[in-house]
């Protein structure tokens, strides 16, 4: 059963009073000198995520969240996202799906989380449409009347797809027959797709794939033209004779249409009990500066000896380039830097009838989290 509000902030004040009860027992016996300078005991917190370069530092321990005692621990975003919206809800500091966010915020009436704009995940999104060579699909505008498979249709990536499609080449949910897959071959990686993944709007003409098959092989097999997904696909990575990425040249579709939009779409952001936030106004500050310094440590080694550590042969010039293109932050964190892409996503999901209304950042992203910025 999911814990109401009410049990949350008993729980955090349980576990405030059994610090504080520690060392006071402690000071008793003679094992710390009494300091009244600072009473305000470290909170100690879980959090979860994925354990990637940039945020690794959170989970060895060599970042730490200033205030609290946090350990980190892996998961999968699918399962986080259900754990989070109606599950034990385990964690208190937390990566999580922005769109199932959005929509368990605006049609599920969940407030038991807010989020803090540190954004784990940012990924475009041209790369993740795959089709059949022998469809006739050429171009964007060729999807129209074709069959498209997906394992989660409300999935940011999926929305965030959608949404370009649109908005770049006139290409419109409702010009699309949609099949979900039963089965998705990233859920090792992924986790089961939550709830808020899983929404079908009206108007959308949509039909389940056979019972046991994935994705990959509803595309391998021709039972469907192309296939959006965040993962790749396993019969692109195995090589399949008729499966290609529709933009071939991906990388030069998804520069220009950065330098066109400004756009980095993001994916996850980090979502604070809000409890917690509300009773410590500094939370969330210090939860954004260690995932920015965790940031900025793997920034510096990837300078420093990326080229060394990872087996891309061009790995210098590829990051050179990007901070060329990007400026030397690409990957950004903060309200001011990210607010045109965070209300692009906004304006997506209402426009192609998932969220019940437009959303803003003030709903989404706690009032002490607002102002915060890297620069």
């Amino acid at each position: 059963m999911k814990p109401s509000a009410g049990d949350a902030t008993a729980l955090l004040r349980r576990r405030e009073l059994c610090q504080l009860l520690a060392v006071g027992s402690m000071v008793a016996a003679g094992g710390l000198p009494l300091v009244l300078a600072n009473t305000h005991p470290s909170l100690v917190l879980k959090g979860a995520g994925y354990r990637f370069p940039r945020t690794e530092a959170l989970f060895n321990g060599s970042v730490s969240i200033e205030g609290t005692r946090t350990t980190f621990e892996q998961a999968a975003i699918g399962d986080i996202n259900t754990d989070t919206f109606s599950g034990n809800q385990t964690w208190d500091v937390t990566e999580i799906g922005l769109h199932p966010y959005m929509l368990a915020y605006a049609n599920q009436d969940f407030r038991d989380y807010s989020l803090v704009p540190a954004f784990p995940l940012r990924v475009f999104r041209h790369k993740s449409i795959f089709i059949r060579t022998d469809r006739g699909i050429k171009a964007p505008e060729d999807l129209k009347g074709k069959t498209i498979a997906t394992p989660g249709y409300s999935s940011t990536s999926l929305t965030w797809i959608r949404g370009i499609l649109q908005d770049e080449y006139g290409v419109k949910p409702g010009d699309i027959d949609w099949v979900t897959s039963s089965k998705d071959s990233s859920a090792g990686d992924a986790g089961k797709a939550s709830a808020q993944e899983s929404v079908v709007p009206e108007g959308v003409s949509m039909r389940s794939g056979p019972v046991g098959v994935d994705e990959s092989d509803l595309l391998a097999s021709g039972e469907v033209d192309a296939l959006f997904h965040a993962a790749v696909p396993r019969a692109f990575v195995e090589g399949h004779p008729k499966v290609d990425r529709l933009f071939e040249d991906s990388r030069a579709a998804e520069q220009a249409y950065y330098a066109k939009t400004g756009i980095f779409p993001v994916m996850h952001a980090v979502a604070v009990r809000r409890a917690l936030l509300d009773e410590h106004d500094w939370l969330a500050a210090a939860i954004f500066k260690a995932y920015s310094a965790a940031k900025q440590g793997a920034y510096r080694r990837m300078n420093r000896i990326g080229w060394a550590e990872d087996m891309l042969p061009w790995y210098a010039q590829e990051m050179e380039s990007t901070m060329k293109t990007m400026g030397t932050n690409f990957y950004s964190y903060g309200i001011p830097e990210t607010r045109k892409s965070l209300e692009t996503l906004f304006r997506y999901s209402q426009e192609q009838g998932l969220s019940s209304r437009r959303l803003t950042v003030e709903d989404l992203f706690h009032s002490s989290a607002q102002s915060l910025t890297e620069t």
